[in-house]
């Protein structure tokens, strides 16, 4: 029977969604009233203690630090530089330009945490070169909307945050598990871009000749997004700081770059703090949500149940998480990210731990599914950030198809995590 009433609910909750109503509310809702039709009223004094709970959780501290730390950056012009760069270096390789959007919003993604920030960034910067040059539009938004997703894989990520806070897995481990995929999937955009534009000779524009003296007085601009990474995922790989600690040393660094760029501003410092104000907001007030409809979860045995409804079906590991692709993949082409994540793990987690696949590991597979939801219409939320943001009035059926081989190229790499898990968890492996 819990399977049926998980069922429902979860139906009752998309429905809400669907419709309109807040994430949060959603949840809420859902997770009170099936607390309540279990427990009765008593069920509302155990909420409070869960909500102040989350509210003093100091790993969640580390999402606002995070978001600053992305903000920081955005308003220093960093993003501007490093467009620059990679375009002195990479523009003359098939694809010309288009190597550079996945080059800056790979590196953005290291210190944004955020992929609809990282999209928007590095969008408002190239698509006026890359119209400029007669490149095509379609492949232009598909490859900045494509690079953008890398935001919520490439370390460090809030989503990856939200993950851990909800399962209670290492944070500093899914970060550090997140580096090899995001970089081999980045090397992987770009070699299909590279092949592509070699078969479709109007997509190869030529570039200037760069000096190499100009290209290295470029690269200077690569210097604050690499130093911020190390910072942040040095000290957490060497173990000296945790994910929140390594955020706050982000943020210094960042506001030490803005400072040498002579835009640490009020004015600048207050678009920063209001902007993290009200992302953060949203994201702790879903992740409230989201624990009180773990609590009612937990007290009914649900996930106790649905582990034991899983295995007792026979599936292997491989089985579960081959319907997980198509359960995941169906889903984000309705729902955002933030409410895939929200929704799902509380469910999906403990029948993947069930059948023994490993927390760090399915932590980056939920992200590579949801990543693939923010370029898969109709509610890819990327494809809307770069088509609102592109120079020209086109449709958006542009950034659809330019986005779709960068989609099944997300498709094809999840499977090879699947049979070749090692290239996740070898990483944190070798953290002490």
């Amino acid at each position: 029977m819990s399977v049926t009433y998980v069922l429902i609910a979860f139906v009752a909750m998309l429905g809400m969604m669907l419709i309109g109503m807040p994430i949060a509310v959603s949840m809420a809702v859902i997770g009170i009233l099936g607390g309540v039709l279990a427990y009765g009223a008593p069920f509302m004094d155990s909420i409070s203690p869960v909500v102040w709970g989350v509210q003093n959780n100091f790993l969640l501290t580390s999402i606002p630090l995070f978001i600053l730390l992305g903000e920081l950056l955005l308003r220093a012009g960093i993003a501007d530089g490093m467009y620059r760069a990679f375009s002195a270096w990479l523009s003359r390789l098939p694809g010309g330009l288009l190597h550079s959007n996945i080059g800056t919003c790979a590196l953005f993604a290291a210190t944004s945490g955020s992929s609809v920030a990282t999209a928007a960034t590095v969008g408002t910067v190239a698509l006026p070169s890359l119209k400029s040059r007669g490149y095509r539009m379609s492949t232009s938004l598909g490859s900045l909307a494509a690079g953008g997703a890398l935001g919520i894989l490439i370390p460090p990520s809030v989503n990856l945050i939200v993950y851990g806070s909800l399962t209670n897995t290492s944070i500093g481990q899914l970060f550090v598990g997140g580096i090899l995929p995001g970089i081999i999937l980045t090397l992987l955009f770009m070699l299909f871009i590279a092949v592509s534009s070699s078969l479709i000779k109007e997509d190869r524009p030529q570039e200037e000749v760069v000096s190499w003296a100009e290209r290295w007085r470029l690269s200077l601009d690569l210097i604050p997004p690499l130093v911020v990474f190390a910072v942040v995922m040095g000290s957490i790989y060497s173990g000296l700081a945790t994910a929140t600690e390594s955020a706050a040393l982000g943020v210094v660094a960042a506001l030490i770059f803005a400072a040498m760029k002579k835009r640490l501003t009020w004015s600048v410092l207050q678009v920063c703090f209001v902007q993290t104000a009200r992302v953060s907001g949203m994201i702790l007030l879903i992740i409230t949500a989201a624990f009180i409809l773990n609590l009612t979860i937990s007290l009914t045995g649900v996930a106790e149940e649905m582990s034991e409804w899983i295995t007792s079906l026979g599936l292997t590991p491989t089985g579960f998480l081959l319907a997980l692709v198509i359960f995941y993949v169906v889903l984000g082409m309705f729902m955002d990210v933030l409410s895939m994540q929200v929704a799902t793990i509380p469910i999906t987690y403990p029948m993947a731990v069930a059948l023994g696949i490993d927390p760090i590991w399915f932590g980056i597979f939920v992200v590579m599914m949801c990543e693939m939801g923010l370029i898969t219409p109709p509610v890819g939320m990327n494809l809307f950030v770069v088509q609102g943001i592109r120079p020209d009035n086109g449709s958006i059926s542009d950034a659809m198809w330019g986005a779709l081989p960068f989609a099944l190229l997300m498709l094809v790499f999840t499977l090879v995590l699947i049979t070749l898990p090692g290239i996740v968890t070898w990483l944190p492996g070798l953290m002490h």
